[in-house]
């Protein structure tokens, strides 16, 4: 596929840059991005976030508990991917839910290296993206940053991951994304957790958590905030598809 290709360092530089920049015009003044990448990709990520003004809080490595092993036997196999977690202002302090994430992990600080699963044949029912994540990172990374309602944007939203653990964990959701065969599987995916019974067995299958039931129970009790802000957007000829969820 065309997507993942290199075009060259300055061209992979002034992309991330034009894109970061649209993000963050339409980011509130205490909101966080998280960017996961590959080792092609992420070194500019970093630096265009810097020259941006956003304010690089860790840089997250997933390490995956069951990686494709490596045919080629020549390097290394990869086994981690990496994620940062940045805040829109350097001086405007973020919303992190320190004491969840403590609880998930033992009642220990959780470190800046997370060990959790690939993604699962579960996750595939209603079809398959190349770069699809485990609901599981972005499920942690959601409860570790925004609180009930919000709205989370992704602009490069695939088979819309992030969306299902967003309306999993109680948030709204926008994607974006310029295939219309992935959002598609968005739309499915959608319908299929809109089955309350559906809905909870997915939850208690989501990793990372210290048993089956610890998601569920913590969103019940999750203080309720509304958030009165309404996105800002209009569609223009040549946009992009987007998919609300």
């Amino acid at each position: 596929m065309g997507w993942d290709k290199s075009h060259g360092f300055e061209y992979i530089n002034e992309f991330n840059r034009k894109w970061l920049s649209l993000v963050r015009d339409k980011m509130k003044d205490d909101a966080t991005i998280w960017i996961s990448g590959t080792m092609h990709n992420i070194f500019s990520v970093g630096q265009i976030l810097t020259e941006l003004g956003f304010k690089i809080l860790n840089i997250i490595t997933w390490e995956k508990t069951n990686p494709p092993p490596n045919f080629s036997c020549r390097y290394f196999t990869y086994s981690t991917e990496q994620i940062i977690w940045a805040r829109k202002s350097e001086k405007v302090p973020h919303y992190f839910n320190y004491e969840l994430m403590k609880q998930v992990n033992g009642d220990k600080q959780m470190k800046d290296v997370w060990k959790l699963p690939a993604i699962a044949p579960w996750e595939k029912s209603c079809g398959k993206h190349p770069t699809q994540k485990p609901l599981s990172v972005l499920t942690r990374l959601i409860l570790a940053s925004t609180k009930p309602n919000a709205w989370i944007l992704d602009p490069f939203t695939g088979s819309s991951t992030t969306g299902i653990a967003a309306n999993l964990a109680n948030r709204r959701f926008l994607g974006i994304d310029q295939e219309e065969e992935f959002l598609t599987i968005s739309k499915n995916r959608k319908f299929e957790i809109e089955n309350p019974k559906t809905a909870a067995t997915y939850r208690q299958k989501i990793g990372g958590f210290n048993d089956k039931k610890e998601l569920e129970l913590f969103l019940v009790e999750e203080p309720k905030e509304e958030y009165k802000t309404e996105l800002n957007l209009t569609k223009k000829k040549g946009d992009r598809l987007t998919a609300v969820l």
